[in-house]
């Protein structure tokens, strides 16, 4: 688990580098400019990355599985060999999945400048600036970036629903271990999924990307995600404990 939660940090860091530094320098300056290229760069980090990451979570859920309905053959069935085979199947979807959308972007004409309302290139709205017609590549995006994040997003709520129910069944006691378990699971997906889904299944026509959705899912979710998993565990919990209680000794002292 720990091997897959470092590969996730360094996701979510990755996927802040992306964005974060140009949104800084843009409340710095007064001129807010990017070139066609170092947008076309974000855009392709932005959906590499963020493919990867949501194919990781499905890998987190499926090792989940393995931990609470099989402890026994965790180490044989999760060895070295399927985690590393794990983290780079969801490199590899990463890639497919935003090659398959930036080949069609890189050969779009462009006429002049324009301008980009949100805080980061993404292709919903750079699509828009394009000179030519752009429906077929709008509802390649849909298919694309909405489907594959609402299709993860239910395929991790069918696997959480089948760990639960399987723990109900072979041990009523183990239920809510196995929420305990996997609540920061739970709520480190919704976070990431929500946005996403919110985004980029939404219909162009009626819909501009929302700039708070935008940090939220770019900035906000990965700060989060190592928080919510350092909170959930039980060395850092302990830990806290006992700064806690020595704290309070020291008060009282």
């Amino acid at each position: 688990m720990y091997f897959l939660l470092g590969n996730l940090s360094f996701l979510d860091m990755s996927l802040s580098t992306i964005t974060t530094p140009q949104m800084i320098i843009d409340f710095l300056r007064e001129n807010k400019t990017i070139s066609l290229w170092g947008c076309m760069a974000q855009m392709f980090f932005l959906h590499f990355l963020g493919g990867s990451e949501m194919t990781l979570l499905i890998v987190m859920a499926v090792d989940r599985y393995v931990a609470i309905c099989r402890p026994l053959h965790y180490t044989a069935i999760m060895n070295r060999r399927v985690l590393l085979g794990s983290v780079l199947l969801s490199w590899a979807v990463g890639f497919v999945h935003t090659m398959s959308q930036m080949v069609f972007m890189a050969t779009l004409p462009f006429c002049g400048p324009n301008v980009v309302d949100n805080i980061f290139c993404d292709l919903p709205l750079v699509i828009k600036l394009a000179c030519t017609e752009t429906y077929v590549l709008e509802l390649l995006v849909i298919a694309d970036s909405g489907l594959l994040s609402f299709i993860c997003f239910v395929l991790l709520l069918v696997s959480y629903t089948v760990i639960l129910v399987t723990v109900r069944r072979r041990s009523s006691g183990g239920l809510s271990k196995a929420l305990s378990t996997l609540s920061a699971h739970i709520t480190v997906v919704t976070l990431f999924f929500g946005p996403c889904i919110f985004i980029y299944a939404w219909p162009f026509s009626s819909f501009s990307v929302d700039k708070f959705l935008s940090v939220f899912y770019s900035v906000i979710t990965p700060l989060l995600n190592p928080v919510i998993y350092t909170l959930r565990n039980q060395e850092m919990k302990s830990a806290m404990s006992r700064l806690r209680t020595q704290h309070i000794s020291s008060r009282q002292i």
